[in-house]
């Protein structure tokens, strides 16, 4: 099995083998990227593996940069300015301020210019009833002026398309009949969901992400075939379920990002081993810090999601939230003389100072080589050696009052007191005590930077996994392959609405089944439901519905599961309100073989034998003597005491004085505060 994830700096490329895990990483590409997954391949020998399983940021990262193909969009006439307008909802910095608009209707960062959002001459009703019928001689000339203009896709979101998409797809006709080649996305069929501007932007990133990936997964579907796979190869969707490259495609703005959710994922399996229940989940990369949580062993799921600010996203997606702080971070100088850490990144490209590769500016990567904890003869599998002393010379170079000394060790403080504020956010917002989580921290530089979060937080401990550098990717092997469905439509759930709300399912899963063809026979379907009191603005997502056909008599079932899933949300029931169905959706889970975690028999802590000395400079106002450890001699019950430093391949944890570190049952690195007296 293979799983890959393609990072802004690193591809991590994971291959399991009769329980072997083999493990490599290649600097990311902008012009060629999947010319860096094949060659992680390569490395790895691809033939003969059955899947071929991938995560990625690229469609994300070509978003918010807005490195975009151009493209057209098609409105309702008097509603193509739909895109400005989002939602209600503004940040309390823009509540006073008359000038503020969203980034993606302002006209310098727009998704789609507004001379290229075209209206369109037609109308539905909200029953579905044709007030105007379609003007195709309006549509037709609209069409061939976008065609003058040279654009490559075009979206289409008209009112009410969701309860009759007839004027869509008719104009998904005259698309291919007027400009042939030109790629085309309707909201009916991306998100056929209630809310018009919620599906204005989804259709918009749809045609977005069908532009961006059709090229590149047939260009990675061909050379890895190339080089022997002949395996099924899968793309990530938001929540890390696995989709055959084809079907993702189909609505590719399902795989927007993937890695941090694959993270979240491989966390909840690697929990669930180790019998931890309740985990806050840290991936630290070279750009950002992605933050999840874990709660009775299971990641929150969302329905919707902002790329930026009020750009919605009609899909289910395992919620992150992130700060621009990493490994490849820039240290900057404020106004006021002080030091600055993020959100800037020095990328892959050039990359922090020591890399070698034209930086000039400092990082945290820099920061730590020069307190001693990274072995610069060792960094990323020894694929190329860290310049110290272009470290230095970053760092001699700001122009700030700060002594020198205290430029390195601010670096590091302020790198995890950033992520330790995100943790806390996190934990604040979910309303949970974080005295009873545990902080899984991956990505290569997760173990390096976040057990000095101990220091900041009451966390239970600090976990660093096996392979941390590669953590995200070996979650694209612990998870499944999930197809889904889903509909809008308002129903005030009654004995008399039975019928239509169960008609709803029936057409779904229907039609989901006849999707998948023979996968699925056998399968259960998951239904649920997202629905709110009626008056309410805002819905309950995922309820899900009890076993069982949807008739008169079992509604109250539903109904009573709505109130129960209220309550546990908000703290109060009103079982006397009546409950309003919003969204449908239903599911099929296809099973796929997980990573294996092979659990060693229990022993008692036993000091470890290190395997060195070093100085550790920086750390304290005198340098500090620590001891090193090679992780791959480290097992079962080894105990370390910090200040110590931990080594493997692609990857180095840190634990600073007053911590120690045990290695629990499956390799994982358990980090907690020294109790008083503790030798």
């Amino acid at each position: 099995m293979f799983g890959v994830d393609v990072g802004g700096t690193f591809t991590d490329v994971v291959a399991i083998r009769d329980g072997r895990v083999e493990v490599t990483k290649v600097p990311s590409s902008r012009v060629d990227p999947a010319g860096s997954v094949v060659e992680g391949a390569r490395r790895l020998g691809v033939a003969g593996s059955p899947v071929f399983n991938h995560a990625s940021t690229m469609g994300l990262n070509a978003v918010l940069e807005r490195r975009l193909p151009k493209i057209g969009f098609l409105a309702t006439e008097g509603f193509r300015d739909i895109l400005d307008r989002g939602t209600i909802h503004r940040p309390l910095d823009a509540q006073t301020d008359p000038a503020w608009r969203r980034t993606f209707g302002d006209v310098s960062r727009p998704l789609v210019p507004r001379y290229l959002r075209r209206g369109i001459r037609e109308r539905k009703t909200a029953r579905g009833e044709t007030l105007f019928p379609l003007d195709e001689a309006q549509a037709r000339h609209e069409l061939e002026i976008l065609g003058r203009t040279g654009v490559q896709g075009i979206a289409i979101c008209l009112i009410n398309a969701y309860v009759d998409p007839e004027h869509e797809l008719r104009l998904a006709e005259l698309v291919h009949e007027v400009l042939p080649g030109v790629e085309v996305s309707i909201s009916s069929a991306t998100s056929p969901l209630a809310k018009e501007y919620e599906r204005a932007s989804t259709t918009v990133i749809d045609v977005i992400m069908k532009l961006l990936f059709s090229d590149y997964a047939k260009q990675l579907d061909s050379e890895l075939g190339a080089l022997g796979f002949d395996g099924q190869l899968n793309f990530a969707d938001c929540a890390a379920n696995l989709l055959p490259w084809e079907e993702a495609l189909e609505r590719p703005f399902r795989i927007l990002f993937a890695g941090p959710a694959a993270g979240t994922v491989s966390s909840g399996h690697l929990g669930r081993v180790i019998g931890r229940q309740h985990l806050l989940c840290a991936d630290v990369g070279g750009t950002s810090t992605d933050v999840s949580i874990i709660v009775d062993g299971k990641p929150f799921v969302q329905n919707t999601f902002e790329i930026e600010h009020d750009l919605i996203i009609n899909a289910l997606s395992t919620e992150v939230s992130s700060v621009g702080a990493g490994g490849g971070s820039l240290v900057t100088v404020g106004t006021s003389g002080g030091l600055l850490v993020g959100p800037g990144s020095a990328g892959a490209e050039p990359g922090p100072a020591c890399y070698g590769r034209g930086g000039t500016q400092p990082t945290v990567t820099d920061a730590v080589l020069l307190m001693g904890v990274l072995d610069p003869n060792g960094f990323a599998g020894g694929e190329f050696q860290l310049d110290a002393s272009a470290s230095e010379a970053a760092f001699l170079a700001l122009d700030t009052p700060v002594p020198y000394d205290e430029r390195i060790r601010t670096t590091y403080r302020l790198a995890v007191a950033h992520m330790a504020e995100e943790i806390l956010n996190v934990a604040v917002r979910h309303g949970v005590d974080i005295r009873d989580f545990s902080l899984m921290a991956y990505g290569a530089a997760g173990g390096m930077l976040l057990p000095a979060a101990l220091d900041l937080l009451p966390l239970k401990e600090v976990i660093v996994p096996p392979n941390p550098g590669l953590f995200s990717a070996i979650g694209l092997l612990s998870t499944d392959q999930v197809y889904y469905e889903s509909e809008s439509a308002y129903v005030v759930f009654g004995a008399d609405t039975a019928e239509g709300i169960a008609a709803v399912y029936d057409r779904m899963e229907a039609r989901l089944r006849e999707r998948l063809g023979p996968v699925a026979t056998g399968l259960p379907v998951r239904r649920s439901f997202d629905g709110r009191l009626v008056g309410q603005g805002w819905e309950i997502p995922f309820v899900q519905l009890p076993d069982g056909p949807v008739t008169a008599e079992s509604l109250s079932a539903v109904i009573a599961a709505f109130h129960d899933a209220y309550e546990a949300r908000n703290g109060n029931r009103f079982d006397a309100f009546p409950v309003e169905g919003v969204t449908y959706r239903v599911e099929i889970v296809v099973p796929a073989e997980k990573v294996d975690y092979a659990l060693a028999a229990e022993t008692e802590p036993f000091a470890a034998t290190p395997e060195g000395t070093l100085t550790l400079s920086h750390v304290a106002a005198e340098p500090v003597q620590a001891e090193w450890y090679s992780r791959e001699r480290l097992t079962t019950g080894a105990t370390v005491v910090g200040p110590a430093v931990i080594r493997e391949q692609l990857s180095t944890t840190y634990i600073p004085p007053g911590q120690q570190a045990v290695v629990g049952r499956v390799g994982e690195i358990v980090i907690t505060q020294r109790k008083e007296g503790a030798k």
